[in-house]
């Protein structure tokens, strides 16, 4: 038998810290997947009113609200009236911007910010 000469393998120190590593990175995780789950749910919305027959021809107010109650539903508090807006065009469309800021550790936060534009049907 040989013996070996150099043994390789991790260390408790690198272990630690690559067990740290991984929990800030599932922690990270684990704050910010219900944000984007949440931006599905306005794409989602959006697409359903834009794809209603005639809503190009609605006015914005009567957009602004469709959207907003369709939110509610969807439990999506992060959109606010005037986050909605409607730009003129042919075919207009309905533009949903909006940021979420989400607390992480001590004094660091985590912005996303989200834009969104989709074409009303005529």
């Amino acid at each position: 038998m040989t013996a070996m000469t150099r043994q390789q393998g991790l260390t408790l120190v690198g272990f630690i810290f690559v067990l740290i590593l991984v929990l800030f990175t599932v922690y990270i995780g684990i704050k910010l997947v219900p944000i984007y789950l949440n931006h599905f749910s306005v794409v989602s919305d959006m697409k359903a009113i834009a794809d209603e027959p005639g809503s190009a021809n609605l006015p914005p107010n009567t957009i602004r609200r469709n959207l907003m109650t369709r939110l509610q539903v969807s439990y999506v508090t992060n959109v606010r009236p005037e986050n909605i807006s409607i730009q003129t065009g042919n075919p207009p469309q309905l533009v949903v911007e909006y940021d979420v800021e989400e607390h992480l550790i001590g004094n660091i936060d985590v912005v996303v910010r989200f834009r969104r534009v989709q074409p009303l049907r005529n």
